[in-house]
């Protein structure tokens, strides 16, 4: 055959396998545009408000191509950044990676409502499945070179010629979240540092989902002759769980925070007492399939295998580097200093307990399961304060109305319900208000109440942002969620709460109203500073005690009256009651966070090691650390809370130093100038100034431990 005849055939063959290679491309496409039109997760939110979420559309399998085809687009997002030729500055790089990825973003709005809220056995394995997925699309963009290449060459250049303030602010948190995540590693050392990220996506997800796990397979069922000293509430609820499990005249307890902490408190059977409270700490520590021992242990040694490949000690170092606290032993002086004043108090407490124990001829010693139950019996012996009274005027529906009610106040915020069925939700029982500014009526955005405690949703309370504030590429208003877990009632009752309960209401609200108040114009502002972003919830939870919400939402269920004086004085004066414990089983786990990360856990025996630990702080041992390691889920699911966990107290000393400017005013915690002071130097910068900046600001000063130190009633140094 002579050279022409090869020639032609090549190019034949050539054309031909281009045309194949062009139609599959278009095909692919059209397969993705087809996708992107039929799945709801990936459509852009329409409808009123500016779009929200098809969250009554939702379906499970739609989950899993979501996610695939919004990370195929946030890289494709990437690569036109990369692929620009031109000298590298913030609106041809910067400005670009702000806008990545919305597609993305949208989808795992969803995925965070199912992992959350709406989780089920089918749900969990689509997450253990994407789990490493994520990880490795997460490493592709952290480590993407030609990416970080520009990213460096902007930052550089604003440390010559600095860009305005917001921006510079952008382009720190940038180049430092690249920098802390392995952007400047060798080839090796990068492959190493994602193959650890995506073992670790692994292990949060499993030690997560076996947290679910346990307290969906352990109920405690009681007989009706067992409910001695429970509410009648709480006994109609109990019932109509055990019906719903087909245990029909029997009263079920599950292994929840939001029923084992009512039962331990009320509850006269101490046997059952006992088994609830075993049930509830023995999480995930029980040596079978969902003993989360092992995933610690293991997450400890990828922790510190990755932190030092990027030349760090230990895992602490390396992330309290941008934080607040700076470094692990500001923290530890921290909470050494607030740990011996809460040790010493619980004595005390443990010793009027005793003494009650002892005056009844009950014949016991005080054990961690006793302890809410004769804490309670001091409580109406000191103070004669009966938490089951306060109860009385606690109710969620005029709690709501007295969020609304600061809001206005402090932060000029209007809470208007939407009409039924015009926002969709992802469960019947999620309420939807409009949230607008009252000085000029404009809107901020949507407030979404999910309250109850369900299977498939995870324990406690917490918020979330289904969209941010922005206004660099068009102005984006906010969703923002808050989700409880109150037992819900039977119907026709009201669902009442504990003071405690009350004051995470308004906590979580606190994180609601800072996502509102955002007046940032770059998403990555948005962004929290861990041991910074908790005060603006707690500072929020100041104003349950305030005059004006006692007297006109806390009023009795029944008769409308409002709460009266002398059980206020009782509030009031029992306000650092019992702070002992409850300042000690959290700073338990808050040391216990730091521990783990500091030392090397090569060889580690998780169990022995929270063990020895405690042991050597002298741990009273009448109470346990709030969140047991195997079940310490803000730690040990991902990393938001690990070495971070003492950010709480970190705040909290933020929190009572602010509260006291409130005090110091005549017209106390409603002086409008000093309110709109907060809002504007403390909620609306957000993460566009550094926190210690933005309280000095509002303070004149940096905070003082004094007044936390006064707030729970412990000793002030001198």
């Amino acid at each position: 055959m002579n050279k022409k005849i090869i020639t032609v055939l090549f190019s034949t063959v050539t054309l031909f396998c281009v045309v194949l290679i062009l139609t599959s491309c278009k095909e692919n496409q059209e397969k993705t545009n087809t996708m992107t039109t039929s799945n709801t997760l990936l459509k852009e939110w329409t409808g009123p408000y500016g779009g929200v979420p098809a969250f009554d559309k939702m379906s499970i399998t739609d989950i899993k191509p979501a996610l695939e085809i919004g990370m195929k687009q946030h890289l494709e997002d990437i690569d036109a950044i990369t692929a620009n030729t031109e000298i590298p500055t913030f609106e041809n790089t910067v400005v670009p990676m702000e806008k990545a990825g919305e597609v993305l973003d949208r989808v795992q709005r969803y995925y965070g409502i199912w992992s959350a809220n709406v989780s089920s056995p089918e749900f969990r394995k689509i997450q253990g499945e994407m789990a490493p997925v994520m990880s490795e699309f997460q490493s592709k963009i952290s480590q993407n070179e030609a990416l970080f290449s520009r990213i460096k060459t902007v930052y550089d250049n604003s440390l010559i010629e600095p860009l305005e303030a917001d921006q510079q602010r952008v382009v720190q948190l940038v180049y430092e979240g690249f920098a802390m995540n392995g952007a400047e590693l060798d080839a090796e050392k990068k492959a190493r540092y994602a193959a650890i990220n995506k073992e670790l996506s692994s292990l949060y997800t499993n030690f997560s989902n076996n947290i679910l796990a346990d307290e969906e397979n352990y109920v405690v069922y009681l007989t009706k002759d067992q409910l001695s000293g429970l509410s009648e509430s709480m006994i109609k609820s109990m019932a109509k769980i055990a019906s719903d499990k087909g245990q029909e005249g029997k009263y079920a307890i599950p292994n929840t925070r939001s029923y084992m902490s009512p039962f331990l408190t009320y509850s006269d059977e101490r046997e059952l007492r006992k088994q609830v409270w075993t049930n509830y700490y023995s999480r995930c520590d029980n040596g079978d399939e969902f003993d989360n021992n092992e995933n610690v242990a293991k997450i400890l040694k990828l922790r510190k295998e990755r932190v030092g490949l990027l030349g760090y000690d230990n895992y602490a170092d390396w992330r309290l580097q941008n934080r607040m606290a700076k470094n692990s032993e500001n923290v530890m002086n921290l909470l050494n200093q607030v740990w011996k004043a809460s040790t010493a108090r619980v004595k005390e407490e443990v010793a009027d307990m005793q003494a009650v124990a002892n005056a009844n001829g009950d014949n016991i010693t005080i054990e961690p399961w006793d302890y809410s139950y004769y804490a309670e019996k001091v409580r109406k012996q000191k103070y004669d304060l009966d938490s089951d009274e306060v109860k009385q005027y606690l109710q969620l529906d005029k709690l709501t109305d007295a969020l609304f009610y600061v809001a206005k106040e402090v932060f000029n915020y209007k809470f208007t319900p939407v009409p039924e069925g015009s926002v969709p939700v992802f469960q019947e029982d999620v309420k939807v208000w409009e949230v607008s500014n009252i000085e000029n009526g404009e809107y901020i955005g949507l407030w979404y109440l999910d309250p109850y405690a369900r299977k498939g949703k995870r324990s406690g309370a917490w918020a979330t942002m289904y969209r941010a504030h922005s206004t660099f590429d068009g102005e984006k208003t906010v969703l923002a969620s808050n989700n409880s877990n109150f037992v819900k009632p039977a119907p026709g009752e009201p669902l009442l709460v504990s003071w405690d309960d009350a004051t995470t209401f308004l906590h979580e609200f606190g994180h609601a109203l800072h996502f509102f108040s955002s007046e940032v114009r770059y998403p990555t502002l948005n962004s929290g500073v861990r041991d910074y972003t908790e005060f603006q919830s707690q500072v929020l939870e100041r104003w349950l005690s305030t005059d004006k919400v006692i007297n006109q939402f806390l009023v009795h269920y029944e008769t409308g009256n409002p709460m009266p004086k002398e059980l206020v004085d009782k509030i009031k004066r029992a306000s650092t009651f019992n702070q002992g414990f409850a300042t000690t089983e959290y700073l338990a786990s808050a040391i216990m966070d730091m521990k783990f990360h500091i030392v090397d856990p090569a060889n580690m025996d998780v169990d022995a090691f929270e063990r020895e630990t405690l042991s050597e702080m002298n741990m009273p041992k009448e109470l346990v650390m709030r969140h047991r390691t195997p079940h310490f889920g803000h730690v040990f699911s991902g990393e938001g809370y690990a070495t971070a966990y003492y950010g709480y107290m970190w705040a909290d000393v933020l929190t009572a130093d602010a509260a006291e400017a409130f005090r110091e005013s005549p017209d106390g915690f409603y002086d409008k100038e000093l309110a709109s002071k907060m809002v504007k130097t403390l909620f609306a910068p957000r993460n566009s100034m550094d926190p210690a900046e933005a309280y000095r600001l509002f303070r004149g000063r940096d905070a003082k431990i004094d007044a936390l130190m006064r707030d729970r009633g412990f000793p002030t140094s001198k």
